[in-house]
C-alpha cells in the first residue's frame, strides 16, 4: 500500500507568505475573487473550489478574511488536531454584527455561551463524556418505530395527491418532531421554531444587510427567551425523559461541568442543529437520487442500497458545506505555514469530493464502498453526536417513499438555497407522480412493510455493483484474465493508477488490482491461481464463465501514485505486475520519467508480458528465474534518481528486501502494496482481550477476545472507515497515543511499526492484553 506523509506539520517557521496572506496579499486571482456568498459557490461548493483542490489547497481569502480548505486530508488533520486548529469560532458570527442589532439583542438578555460545538478542552471532552449515552447506537434502536410511524403518517396524507413539496409536507416536520422528542422538548408551534432556525442560521453563518440584520436581531433573541422559558418548564419535570433533561439533570448533578450558562446556550443550539441539518440534508438526498434517474431506481428495486446511498447522498451533497477553526499557534498546513490566530473555513462538500480520497469523486455512485469516509459529520471528538439519528431518519424517509411512489419525479422547478457560509439545502423540492400507478393500489400490504436497518454506519457487504463477464482468457500460465462490464450497459466508474476491486463471486469476496488499457471499456482484471491459498482464487478459475454475473465492489485506490516526482522506479513480481501496469500505463501518458523491472518464475508464467513488450518497449526489463535473470535489487535502489520514486507489488520477501535497503532513504521514497495476506486473521483461543481508552470520545471500551479492535469500536458507534478487513489495505488505521502494540498487518513499514504511533485496527492488537490509548 503507499504511504503518503502527514498534511499537517505543527512547527512554527519564519515570515512566510502565510503571513504575507494575512496582509492582504492574496496568492491568486482565483484567491482574491474567492466569494463564500457567490452564486457559483452556493450553487455547488465543490465545484466551485475545484481550482483550489487542483492548486492552492490552502489559500486566503481577503473578501472573507479567512484561510479556505480544500482538500480531504488537510481538513480531516484540522478536525484531527484541536490543540492547534480550536473550534472556539464555529459559532461566531461571520458577518459582524451592527452596534444597532447588538442593542436589540441586549435587550432579550441575548448571553449565548460555549457549546459542544466551540468549546476547548479541556471543558469539551468532560461535557461530552457525561452527556454521550443517549447517541448510543443501542439506545437509538427504540427511536426507529417512532421514526418511521411519523414518516408513515406523512406519506399517508399526500400518496394520493400526485403532486407536493417533500420539505413543506414531511422532510422539515418530521425531523423537528424527531428532535423535540429526543430532547424531551414539548411539541410546540412549529412555524414559530422554524423562524428561530433560519434566524439562527442566518444570523450565524449568513451576510445578512443591515436593515436584516435588525429581524435577524429580534428573531434571535425571540429565540432566546424561549429556550429559556423551555428550560424552566422542564426543571418542573425531574422524571422528564430525553437529552435535555438529562443535561438539566446532569447540571444539578454536577454544576461545575454542565453549569446554568452551557444549559440554556446549548438548548438554543441543540433544537437547531438536532434538525435543521437532517431536514436539509434530506432535501438534498431527494432532490440527488431523482435527479440520478438510474441510481433511484436502483434502490426502488433493491432496498438494502439505501444505507449507502444516505451515505453517498451526505459525501456527494451533505447539508453541513463548511466548519470553522482558528489556529491557537503558528502551524504548517497544506505545504502552507499559517500564524496563530489565523481563521480557517474548511469546506467538508470540497474535501467530499476530492479524487486524492475518493475515486472519481464528484460522480455521484450509490456503490461507492468508502462513501461513508465523507466528512459532513465532521470527524474526531467533535463528530457530529447525532450523525446515527440523521442516517436513521433519512433511511426511514428513502425506504418509506421509493418503496410506495418509486414512479416519483422531480417538477420542473428552480432550487433556492439560503446564502450561508455552511449550511446547505434547498427551500422546496417538488415531486410529481400519477397516483394510479402506486403500487399498494393494486396490493395494498406494500403500504404497511418495511425494511429495518441497524443503526450506524452501513454494512460493506450490502454495497455491490451488478456486472457481467464480458471476456474470459488466458493471461499466463495459472492466470486467469477477465473483462467485467456493467449488466445494464451503463459506464462503470473512472478509476486511478494503483485502484483495486473486490470480487464477489459466490461465497467467496476477493480483491484484484485494476489493469485495463487507458480508455477501455469495462474492467480488467489478471487473477492467479493459488492451490494453497483460501479458495477464492481456485473457485472463480473453475466456475467464472463469460456471461455470468457476479458482484463488484469498488474501485478503490490504497495503492495511490504520487504524479509530482521527478522519475519513477516500478518493480513487481508475479501477479504483482497487475497494478504496476496501470503505473506505468498512466506514467507513460504524463511523459515521465520510468523504468519497468518485472520479475517471474518464467516468461510464460508473466501475466501481460507481451502487453509491456508492446506498450513499454525501452522501459522494461524482465528476469525471469529459469533464465538466471534475477533483479539486482540493491542495484536498482543505488541507481534510483534523484527525487525518485519506488513502488513495487509483489511477494512479502521481495518487499522485506527493499525496505532493508531503502532503510536510510528519506521517507516517502518506497511504496508499496502485498498481493495477499498471511497470518492477519482472529484466533480467540489464542488470544487475550484488552481495554482501550479513546481519548477524543471520552470512552473507554472492552476489546474481548473474540473480536477486533474494529468490532468493538464500530459497536460503540465510533465511525472508522474499513475495507480489507485483512490487514491489507491500510483504510481503518487508528493513532496510537500509548500502548504496546502486535502489528499484524501488510501495510505499515518497519520505521512506523517501531515508532508506535499508528496500528491497523482490523486485525492489530495490544500486545500481551495491555491497555492502550488512541486518538479517536
Amino acid at each position: 500500500m503507499a504511504r503518503s506523509e502527514n498534511q499537517t506539520d505543527n512547527r512554527s517557521g519564519d515570515k512566510s507568505e502565510a503571513e504575507d496572506a494575512a496582509g492582504k496579499c492574496p496568492f491568486s486571482r482565483e484567491a482574491e475573487e474567492f466569494d463564500a456568498f457567490s452564486d457559483r459557490y452556493q450553487s455547488d461548493p465543490a465545484e466551485a473550489l475545484r481550482w483550489s483542490r487542483d492548486q492552492k489547497p490552502v489559500f486566503f481569502s481577503p473578501k472573507l478574511g479567512y484561510w479556505v480548505v480544500s482538500r480531504y486530508d488537510d481538513i480531516k488533520a484540522v478536525f484531527r488536531d484541536n490543540s492547534i486548529f480550536s473550534p472556539r469560532i464555529a459559532l461566531e458570527k461571520i458577518t459582524p454584527a451592527t452596534p444597532e442589532a447588538v442593542e436589540v439583542l441586549k435587550t432579550y438578555g441575548y448571553a449565548m455561551n460555549r457549546t459542544l460545538v466551540n468549546e476547548d478542552e479541556p471543558a469539551h471532552m468532560e461535557r461530552r463524556r457525561v452527556l454521550m449515552d443517549h447517541f448510543f447506537p443501542e439506545n437509538l434502536e427504540a427511536k426507529q418505530e417512532m421514526v418511521r410511524r411519523l414518516t408513515r403518517e406523512k406519506v399517508d396524507a399526500f400518496i394520493d395527491s400526485g403532486r407536493v413539496d417533500l420539505v413543506e409536507a414531511m422532510l422539515y416536520e418530521v425531523p423537528l418532531n424527531v428532535a423535540l422528542h429526543f430532547l424531551g422538548v414539548p411539541e410546540d408551534d412549529i412555524n414559530v421554531l422554524r423562524n428561530f432556525s433560519v434566524a439562527h442560521s442566518v444570523n450565524t453563518w449568513g451576510r445578512p444587510s443591515d436593515e436584516k440584520q435588525l429581524a435577524v436581531a429580534h428573531d434571535v433573541g425571540q429565540f432566546w427567551v424561549y429556550a429559556g422559558k423551555i428550560i424552566e418548564r422542564m426543571k418542573n419535570e425531574p422524571e422528564g425523559t430525553g437529552w435535555m433533561h438529562e443535561t438539566i439533570r446532569k447540571n444539578a448533578e454536577m454544576p461545575d461541568i454542565v453549569p446554568d450558562s452551557y444549559v440554556h446556550s446549548m438548548m438554543m443550539a441543540i433544537i437547531v442543529a438536532a434538525h435543521e441539518t437532517t431536514s436539509l440534508a434530506s432535501a438534498n438526498m431527494f432532490k440527488t437520487l431523482l435527479s440520478h434517474r438510474q441510481a433511484w431506481e436502483d434502490i426502488c428495486q433493491d432496498a438494502s442500497l439505501i444505507p449507502n446511498a444516505v451515505e453517498e447522498c451526505l459525501r456527494y451533497s451533505g447539508s453541513i458545506v463548511a466548519w470553522r477553526r482558528q489556529t491557537t499557534a503558528k502551524t504548517r498546513l497544506g505545504g502552507v505555514d499559517l500564524p496563530e490566530g489565523a481563521k480557517l473555513l474548511i469546506v467538508q462538500a470540497s474535501g467530499n469530493q476530492d479524487e486524492r480520497h475518493f475515486e472519481d469523486g464528484d460522480t455521484f455512485d450509490i456503490y461507492r464502498d468508502n462513501a461513508v469516509d465523507h466528512l459532513t459529520f465532521g470527524y474526531g471528538s467533535h463528530q457530529c453526536m447525532g450523525k446515527n439519528i440523521g442516517r436513521m431518519e433519512m433511511r426511514v424517509f428513502l425506504e418509506e417513499v421509493s418503496r410506495r411512489i418509486p414512479h416519483l419525479q422531480l417538477a420542473d422547478q428552480e432550487f433556492r438555497y439560503l446564502p450561508t457560509t455552511s449550511f446547505r439545502g434547498p427551500d422546496h423540492v417538488w415531486v410529481e407522480w400519477d397516483p394510479e400507478k402506486n403500487p399498494e393500489r393494486q396490493k395494498p400490504e406494500i403500504a404497511g412493510s418495511e425494511v429495518h436497518y441497524p443503526v450506524g454506519a452501513p454494512s460493506r457487504r450490502d454495497i455491490a455493483r451488478k456486472v457481467r463477464v464480458a471476456d474470459v482468457r488466458w493471461e499466463a500460465e495459472g492466470v486467469l484474465g477477465l473483462t467485467l462490464q456493467d449488466t445494464r450497459g451503463r459506464p462503470l466508474p473512472d478509476w486511478s493508477a494503483g485502484a483495486h476491486v473486490e470480487l464477489c463471486v459466490a461465497d467467496y469476496e476477493r480483491k484484484y488490482s485494476l489493469c485495463s488499457r487507458p480508455g477501455a471499456e469495462g474492467y480488467d482484471l489478471a487473477i492467479l491461481r493459488d492451490d494453497g491459498g483460501r479458495g477464492g482464487s481456485k473457485h472463480i478459475h473453475e466456475t467464472v464463465r463469460k456471461g455470468m454475473e457476479v458482484k463488484l465492489r469498488g474501485p478503490s485506490n490504497l495503492f495511490r501514485l504520487d504524479e509530482t516526482a521527478n522519475s519513477y522506479l516500478l518493480i513487481a513480481g508475479g501477479i504483482g505486475i497487475t497494478p504496476i501496469i496501470a503505473m506505468a500505463d498512466r506514467l507513460k501518458a504524463l511523459g515521465k520519467d520510468y523504468t519497468i523491472h518485472y520479475c517471474g518464475r518464467s516468461r510464460g508464467s508473466m501475466a501481460h508480458l507481451v502487453r509491456l513488450e508492446q506498450d513499454h518497449a525501452g522501459r522494461l526489463t524482465v528476469h525471469a528465474a529459469d533464465e538466471n535473470r534475477r533483479a539486482d535489487l540493491a542495484g536498482l535502489v543505488s541507481a534510483l534518481k534523484q527525487q525518485g520514486q519506488i513502488y513495487v507489488c509483489g511477494p512479502e520477501r521481495m518487499i522485506s528486501a527493499l525496505e532493508d535497503l531503502t532503510v536510510d532513504l528519506p521517507e516517502g521514497i518506497l511504496h508499496f502494496e502485498h498481493f495477499s495476506a498471511r497470518d492477519t486473521g482472529l484466533d480467540p483461543e489464542k488470544e487475550a482481550g484488552f481495554d482501550v481508552e479513546l481519548q477524543d470520545s471520552g470512552l473507554s471500551i472492552k476489546v474481548a477476545a473474540y473480536e477486533t479492535l474494529l468490532d468493538a469500536l464500530h459497536a460503540k458507534g465510533i465511525d472508522v472507515a474499513s475495507d480489507c478487513r485483512e490487514g491489507l489495505c491500510g483504510s481503518c488505521e487508528v493513532m496510537v497515543l500509548e500502548g504496546d502494540i502486535d502489528h499484524r498487518d501488510k501495510v505499515m513499514t518497519r520505521s512506523e511499526r517501531a515508532g508506535n504511533r499508528r496500528m491497523i485496527a482490523c486485525c492489530s492488537r495490544s500486545r500481551n492484553g495491555g491497555r492502550i490509548k488512541l486518538a479517536l
